[in-house]
């Protein structure tokens, strides 16, 4: 799917993604300290804090500490020409298995290179592109616009909560997005809330069981360890696909909720 985006734009794009992304990166832990503090906190026993590696937060959950969220030159690499041939997306996409009418949740959407091609899949559908920042959602419904494009809808979420309607969704998907989480445990919770009685929670991550694949290790998640903290919001295991060069195809379901 090529999506029509001048290339003046496509630099104003970058340069600004560059910023809000940079800009991320270094604000991500203050924000999450400032959700606890608020009227109603977030149960804080959930995590346990402790000095931060290289690449994460210092904030851990269930063994795993969370990961910084990407840095400046991520928005770039978000983009890059070279994706298709090296992570496959149209493959993945393919092996979600949607129904044209599904609704679907791109959670983490930044620029929109899931959602869009999503949206080509459920053309009777709906595609819900998530995301906390609303400059990301700025640039998502630009392109929406420029290329006439009507099942996608930003939608601005919360660090702790997509914001989603209760029973809403037939699939949420996450690529590359869940292991930078600051509150996965309270995210999920939220987000299976929106999903329908046979909904189901996709995650894409690099894998980590494999030390030869070229991503920082925060940056990937082995299948122990998702299908674990899936495990402790009340989603059940339902298969992992590994048709993709580099990542795991996880995908979950509700379960008893």
């Amino acid at each position: 799917m090529h999506l029509k985006t001048p290339i003046s734009l496509f630099l104003r794009i970058t340069c600004g993604l560059c910023l809000i992304v940079f800009c991320l990166g270094f604000n991500v832990s203050s924000a999450a300290a400032d959700v606890e503090t608020q009227s109603n906190p977030i149960n804080p026993k959930v995590y346990e804090y402790r000095s931060p590696s290289a690449d994460g937060i210092g904030k851990f959950y269930l063994g795993r500490e969370i990961a910084k969220v990407m840095g400046h030159t991520g928005s770039l690499w978000l983009e890059r020409p070279s994706r298709e041939r090296e992570e496959q997306p149209t493959k993945a996409i393919a092996a979600l298995d949607l129904k044209p009418t599904d609704v679907v949740a791109d959670i983490g959407a930044g620029t929109g290179y899931f959602s869009f091609r999503l949206a080509k899949a459920v053309p009777q559908g709906k595609v819900l592109a998530v995301d906390v920042q609303p400059e990301m959602l700025d640039i998502i419904e630009f392109l929406k616009q420029e290329n006439k494009i009507t099942n996608v809808e930003p939608v601005l979420g919360a660090i702790a909560n997509p914001n989603l309607r209760t029973n809403s969704i037939d699939l949420a998907l996450m690529v590359d997005a869940y292991h930078e989480f600051s509150y996965p445990n309270e995210m999920m919770k939220e987000l299976v809330k929106a999903l329908k009685p046979a909904g189901r929670v996709v995650l894409v991550e690099y894998r980590r069981e494999n030390p030869f694949i070229p991503i920082k290790t925060l940056h990937k998640m082995s299948q122990k360890q998702a299908r674990k903290e899936m495990k402790a919001i009340g989603l059940q295991w339902q298969t992992t696909k590994d048709v993709l060069p580099s990542q795991h195809i996880m995908i979950f379901t509700k379960g008893n909720w």
